[in-house]
């Protein structure tokens, strides 16, 4: 990679790293109270995976993004960035609406569009890059994972 690449990774990379950050330090007073109460289901990871999982997460999001930006211009490249802003948003809004506003069922609804926004990026990016496409699939079975697990908690609940 040029060395005049390396601020675009970096930047690539912090984005994701502070959206999940902001909607970490937002939720988390709602994670350790009312979150402990709820019924879960038995295949329910231990809390503190889920810090580890996410941030390696979000660096291969942005790691991907960035290979995505770095491409020849054309309009997969566009959808994709599209794509990946939009599911970053929903990403972003998913905490606030599980746990902030404490609506399991509404969160399940939003987690199923962003597994269909996520699984359209990936669609999209792999006729971009391959690698980029590659990424997000520990991503994509991540969300598949955790909307299995918010349907559970719904129904739980």
């Amino acid at each position: 990679m040029k060395p005049s690449r390396f601020p675009t990774l970096i930047l690539c990379m912090a984005g994701p790293l502070a959206a999940g950050f902001v909607s970490g330090i937002a939720t988390a007073q709602n994670i350790d109270t009312w979150y402990t109460q709820l019924e879960k289901p038995w295949f329910q990871p231990p809390a503190w995976i889920f810090g580890p999982v996410w941030t390696v997460l979000y660096l291969l999001m942005g790691i991907s993004l960035f290979l995505i930006w770095r491409s020849e211009r054309g309009a997969f490249r566009s959808r994709g960035l599209l794509l990946f802003f939009i599911q970053i948003a929903l990403n972003f809004a998913w905490s606030f609406i599980f746990f902030q506003f404490r609506q399991p069922g509404w969160a399940f609804t939003e987690i199923i569009l962003l597994w269909i926004t996520l699984t359209a990026m990936v669609a999209v990016f792999s006729r971009v890059s391959k690698a980029a496409a590659w990424l997000q699939v520990p991503y994509l079975l991540w969300v598949s994972f955790a909307t299995v697990l918010n349907g559970s908690i719904w129904w739980l609940n």
